[in-house]
Formats: C-alpha cells, structure tokens, sequence
C-alpha cells in the first residue's frame, strides 16, 4: 500500500532534529539523495514547514522547494526570495492544522461570490478562479499524490475574509495516521538542543 510505502521510507531516510525556537527540526536525506527539511511547534505538534531539495541533471544541489509554510520568509526561498514582489499581489501559502490541509490566498480584493474552487479529477489538482477572471489558480495536494489517495470534492471547502480566501482540504484517516505514527517515530529520536556540537543523524 502506497500510504505504508511512504511511512517506511520516512522510516528509512537517515535523519537528524533540532530543538530550536520552540520547533523540533527534522532534516530527512532518502536513499535517492532527496532531501526534506520540516518543522514542527513542539507543544502542538503541528506542521509548520516542508521544504523539498535534490541535485539536478549536473549533479549541483537545487534550491529548497517550500511545499509548506511561508514562501515569502527570507529562509523560504534562498535567493529567490530576495526579490520582493509588489505587496498588492496575491500571495499564496499553505498552513497546515492537525485535521486539515489548508491554503491561504491573500490580497484578493474580489467579493465572495465571485470564488469557485473545484478537483480537477485528470489532472489531481484544485483549481481556484474568479468570474471576473481576474484570478485563477491550479494546485495539487503532494500528500495525497505520494500515498496515492483519491483527491475529493467533497473534503474541500473555502471561505472568504479580510481580502484572504481560505481553502480547506479535510485530512484522510489513511493521511491522520500517517501522521500519528510519524510523530512517534519522531520523538524517539534524539534531539540536540541549538549550541550542540555532537548532532548525530539517525
């Protein structure tokens, strides 16, 4: 089953953690030389960044790919991020909560009822758009595509507020304890502490 393929190779991938600020940091290195750095709030446990990295064709490490969290932070992006965009444009993010896949579109200055959100069933991916056709939007779910889970019109939802259109994926039972056996796995690790020389990956 895709869902405990994916489990055994978080399982598998050699992995070191940081307590640090409050969040536990975990740097995972798979066996295809993929990289993934996530950070979790230690008193919730929940997800606060994904970040993705691997070599390219020539062998040269790439630049972090932020799947989750803020990609406007300066440690989001490298370099990309150095480049400010105008603060009128519509930013794009995803947060997390324990039960639900989240995504936060600010600066959309549309009244709600030009919104629609809809799955994209061929091409595994939500489409946001307007009516005025002054937005449109077109994301997929990582989670789901890599335990190979159906993507359902009926888990998504939206609200809109304060300019920030809010869209909401309810988590799969497959998904939540996905998770669950990962923090366990997580907190059997040793943890070093910031100021730590001896930080041994696992």
């Amino acid at each position: 089953m895709a869902v405990q393929n994916w489990l055994e190779s978080l399982k598998t991938a050699k992995k070191t953690a940081l307590i640090q600020d409050g969040k536990r940091k975990v740097h995972y290195l798979f066996s295809d030389g993929k990289e993934m750095a996530e950070e979790y709030d230690l008193k919730s446990d929940e997800l606060l960044v994904r970040k993705w990295r691997q070599k390219n064709a020539f062998g040269a490490i790439g630049q972090w790919q932020t799947e989750v969290g803020d990609t406007s932070s300066p440690t989001a992006g490298g370099l990309a991020a150095q480049i400010i965009e105008s603060s009128s444009n519509p930013v794009f993010m995803r947060k997390d909560t324990k039960m639900e896949f989240q995504w936060r579109i600010r600066n959309l200055p549309y009244p709600k009822e030009v919104y629609s959100v809809i799955v994209d069933q061929t091409e595994r991916c939500c489409i946001v758009r307007t009516s005025n056709k002054k937005y449109y939007k077109k994301f997929s779910i990582p989670d789901l595509d890599r335990c190979h889970l159906p993507l359902l019109i009926t888990a998504l939802t939206f609200a809109y507020a304060n300019n920030t259109l809010i869209i909401t994926y309810r988590k799969p039972k497959e998904i939540l304890e996905l998770e669950e056996q990962l923090q366990k796995e997580l907190k059997k690790m040793k943890s070093c502490s910031e100021g730590d020389v001896d930080c041994k990956t696992q």
